[in-house]
């Protein structure tokens, strides 16, 4: 049985894991289907403190995991089909491995961004595709960028972009955004930001040296377009991936969890949330890396607070 287990490995997941494995704690990792999280289909990263050149995404999360790994934690590359959080020790079942105990549990599996499923996207996430204008909009300064979304994530992310891009064009399906009034009129006074309402996006348009322009479809006259721009930034939301928890968790209504404030602590003791799957505001590696450090002193609070039970005679019965 282990002392904690620690789902998903972005940069909250990893930092935990370093704290708990520093601790003497020997937490295990699960990995799940994408190791390393969403940094690595990031190229380059030039916000990370402590790297005055950047560094690229996949190397990060390669450097953080072996940090884990020097001090003890432990890796499994596999998938949490589902937890039972009802009783100590917790139970979770991972798919190939099968049911495995612990006395603390860290959740760390980030949010997932939503994409619209169109040709040309997915395989140019990080050439040229982005959801995150944080992130990516200082390697299209002088630019043009498309921003697809009509909520209020869009609006800030093509506000956002203007600081970089020569002109950034919001394309929505509906002829009415979503926003709120204020998102609206602020995205609307900028001038740089253009405009193509009622437009169904239809596929990324690449070239040789990377994206083109965005092929789109007027909704009223039926008639193909190509939007030309060298970035495309998708902004029509995420999606927390909580599935596998089945409901034990208290979560917002957009299923991100919720935690004490000032705290990692979720609505079941000894059960810790950090990194995206429960920050709906700042979305950052450097963010998710600070609450994984909250996460692993909360989790070796409580685990000194409660002396570890000696379950093999009860779980021999």
């Amino acid at each position: 049985m282990y002392k904690s287990i620690v789902i998903g490995t972005g940069p909250a997941g990893l930092t935990a894991a370093i704290y708990l494995a520093r601790a003497n704690l020997k937490p295990l990792v699960i990995e799940g289907l994408q190791p390393g999280g969403q940094l690595t289909t990031t190229t380059e990263v030039e916000n990370f403190p402590g790297f005055p050149d950047g560094i690229m995404g996949p190397e990060l999360m390669d450097n953080m995991r072996k940090q884990a790994e020097r001090f003890g934690a432990e890796f499994k590359s596999a998938w949490v089909e589902s937890v039972d959080l009802s009783q100590r020790p917790f139970k979770v079942n991972v798919e190939g491995v099968g049911e495995l105990l612990t006395e603390t549990v860290i959740i760390s599996t980030g949010a997932s961004a939503k994409y619209l499923g169109i040709p040309g996207e997915q395989e140019n996430v990080g050439r040229g595709v982005s959801t995150c204008a944080t992130c990516d909009g200082f390697f299209f300064r002088g630019k043009r960028i498309v921003v697809i979304g009509g909520g209020d994530s869009a609006m800030e992310e093509a506000s956002f972009l203007t600081r970089f891009a020569s002109s950034v064009t919001v394309v929505h399906r509906r002829s009415e955004l979503r926003a709120s009034k204020i998102m609206q009129d602020r995205a609307r006074e900028n001038e740089k930001i253009q405009w193509a309402l009622d437009r169904t996006p239809l596929e990324v348009v690449t070239h040789e040296t990377g994206v083109k322009g965005l092929k789109v479809r007027n909704n009223e006259t039926g008639e193909e377009e190509l939007i030309e721009a060298e970035g495309v930034f998708v902004a029509i939301g995420h999606t927390p991936n909580t599935g596998f928890l089945g409901g034990q968790i208290t979560t917002d209504a957009a299923g991100y969890i919720q935690v004490k404030p000032g705290t990692t602590e979720t609505n079941i003791p000894g059960v810790f949330a950090c990194g995206d799957v429960q920050d709906t505001r700042y979305r950052q590696a450097i963010t998710a890396a600070g609450s994984g450090c909250m996460a692993a002193m909360d989790c070796e609070k409580y685990l000194e607070g409660h002396m570890v039970h000696d379950w093999s005679e009860t779980l021999n019965k």
